[in-house]
């Protein structure tokens, strides 16, 4: 006689940050559940395999790059509701890099392990797409090796130190589902 009709709530997203794409040609995507009105949690990875060259004319090679490869899992709260308004994000992260040649020589090689937090603002721009807004930072332990150059493989230094960094910079458009 009575009928009732239960009705899912968005409880899924996958996006791109286009800050990232800008990066020098990042890739990168980020998938995210609802597990509760106000917690999300979420998995991201950034890889950039690229290295730009350019032949100076007179013998000599300039090389850059900002290479690496990020994952993180993390978990948001949104105060309001899960895929609107503004969120406070903490995830663990772990990163492979070399990065170099654009405004100094020096390039920095090696890996790192740490925490991060970020805080943004989802817009819903459709029913089933979002734009966030965002920054994070993030810390932890870096082991590396410091070349004087992208290309000579001459060593500066290596050595295992604690670091704090800013981390993102958010512009991205998810799906909602």
């Amino acid at each position: 006689m009575f009928a009732s009709l239960q009705v899912n709530a968005q409880q899924k997203s996958v996006g791109v940050n286009f800050l990232d794409l800008a990066n020098v040609g990042t890739l990168n995507a980020e998938v995210s559940a609802g597990v509760s009105r106000h917690i999300t949690i979420n998995a991201s990875a950034r890889v950039n395999p690229w290295t730009f060259k350019k032949d100076k004319g007179n013998g000599t090679i300039e090389q850059k790059q900002n290479r690496h490869q990020t994952y993180a899992l993390g978990i948001r709260y949104w105060p309001w509701h899960i895929y609107s308004g503004w969120w406070f994000g903490l995830k663990g992260q772990w990163e492979e890099y070399n990065r170099g040649g654009f405004i100094k020589l020096k390039t920095e090689e090696g890996t790192a392990v740490g925490v991060g937090a970020a805080l943004g603002y989802s817009l819903m721009l459709w029913p089933n797409v979002n734009l966030d807004f965002g920054v994070g930072v993030w810390g932890g332990y870096k082991n590396y090796t410091l070349y004087s150059c992208p290309r000579c493989g001459h060593i500066i230094d290596e050595n295992n130190k604690w670091f704090v960094a800013p981390n993102e910079a958010i512009l991205s458009l998810f799906y909602v589902f």
